[in-house]
């Protein structure tokens, strides 16, 4: 895809989903098909479900508004959750089974080789001047790969650091800044009885998003692009330095005795029920803090990740900014139509999505009345604007297998059960990332 390392801050807002998986041949269950009204019936598959992700009151919506007013195109939706969903697309696509249209995640190498391998509908030549005149700036040129567009922006994402400034406050703790200014408030909000920081590890990724930001603090963007193209450069003193500041933060006690069996949904609930000061999320996690029936509404504030004294990185290298989005599959009987009803939903769930709190924009949103915006999505975009370079989730990034062997590490350092060198010793181990980095 374009590059993962974005230099330039005209783009910041218009970096949108851009995601997933392709089907490898048709099936006669979730192929497109003609009922016997004559209409034409597409298969859609999302991973949007469940109470914290706004995008799940969306669909549905969005999906029967255009189902009533196009009689002869229907679609039919199915949603499944995170992981499960991963692991749902990747068999169908081995089954060829998957269906004409469906989520992926972007960024790297999830994608990739469903695009080379010819899975993925080009949607090139669908594209109008009218409908790229319609994206955000530099959009067009963000969701290309090699002069070619497989799928259309929705939003994005990016990671930082939530605080509960009210329990802040009591514990007397300053919003940190710098490593130093996080280990003080550390020791602050224990000393208060208030447990620092939550991770939902049961589910790993949620303490792969500490790492990867601390790495990327410690060692700055370049030396972190570096490493997915050449793995040796993993065991290097930066990210050893990395490894052993996630190792000591969790002997301090800074995360909840508890991360191993909690879930990314049960840390959200924690969270949002303010149990734990802190929170590395991206900012899918606004609408939920920000419900009426959240226990710290108006009391959270999102900030960038601190810098280190003695690292590399900057506050304004971006974690995030993955092109996440939906994807047809190249055997769909009907393209022409399943990339019509693809412009409408990326554009429908883009702008109403970026008004729910699920996303920054990545359409013109002149015109649209931002008034329901909370500060969290404010701010969210404020630290976008200061962007300079962008690394999306690792996950994403690295091939699958080093993917889930980055993820097992990071849980093991967690644990205490390996050091920082023997961390830095097996990643050097993974494949490399074969994209256009």
């Amino acid at each position: 895809m374009k590059t993962l390392l974005k230099r330039t801050m005209g783009i910041a807002l218009a970096v949108g989903m851009a995601g997933s998986i392709a089907a490898c041949s048709s099936n006669s269950s979730n192929e497109s098909k003609s009922n016997e009204s004559g209409s034409i019936k597409l298969t859609l598959w999302d991973q949007s479900v469940g109470n914290t992700d706004p995008s799940a009151k969306l669909l549905p919506q969005i999906i029967e508004k255009w189902n009533s007013e196009h009689p002869d195109i229907q679609i039919d939706r199915t949603g499944t959750t995170g992981e499960q969903y991963k692991t749902k697309i990747k068999t169908s696509i081995a089954a060829g089974e998957s269906p004409d249209i469906f989520y992926g995640m972007g960024g790297g190498s999830f994608m990739e080789p469903y695009i080379k391998s010819g899975n993925v509908l080009e949607i090139s030549s669908y594209l109008t001047d009218d409908v790229k005149s319609r994206m955000g700036p530099g959009m067009a040129e963000a969701i290309e790969n090699e002069g070619k567009i497989y799928t259309l922006p929705v939003y994005t994402h990016i990671a930082n650091l939530y605080v509960n400034t009210e329990l802040f406050d009591k514990a007397g703790a300053k919003l940190p800044t710098t490593y130093s200014e996080l280990l003080d408030a550390i020791d602050k909000l224990k000393a208060a009885g208030i447990t620092p920081a939550l991770i939902g590890e049961k589910d790993r990724w949620p303490g792969m998003y500490w790492y990867d930001i601390i790495a990327m603090r410690q060692a700055g963007n370049d030396q972190v692009m570096e490493a997915f193209k050449d793995p040796s450069k993993w065991n290097s003193p930066d990210f050893v330095a990395a490894a052993a500041k996630m190792q000591d933060l969790a002997k301090a006690g800074a995360f909840n005795s508890s991360m191993f069996s909690m879930s990314y949904d049960e840390m959200l609930g924690a969270f949002n029920a303010g149990s734990g000061a802190m929170m590395v999320q991206a900012n899918w996690v606004n609408a939920g803090i920000e419900d009426p029936s959240s226990a710290v509404k108006g009391k959270v504030k999102v900030i960038p990740f601190p810098v280190f004294e003695d690292g590399k990185g900057k506050g304004t290298e971006i974690f995030g900014g993955a092109v996440d989005g939906f994807y047809i599959s190249n055997n769909t009987k009907h393209p022409k139509e399943t990339v019509e009803f693809l412009m409408y939903l990326s554009e429908q769930l883009g702008t109403q999505g970026y008004l729910a709190g699920a996303g920054l924009p990545s359409w013109n949103i002149e015109g649209l009345d931002t008034s329901s915006l909370s500060s969290l999505d404010l701010s969210s975009a404020e630290i976008m604007k200061t962007a300079t370079s962008f690394i999306a989730w690792w996950d994403n990034i690295l091939p699958a297998d080093s993917a889930e062997s980055h993820k097992n590490l990071i849980a093991l350092l967690l644990a205490g059960d390996i050091t920082p060198e023997e961390f830095c010793k097996q990643m050097a181990q993974l494949k490399p990332t074969e994209l256009n980095l």
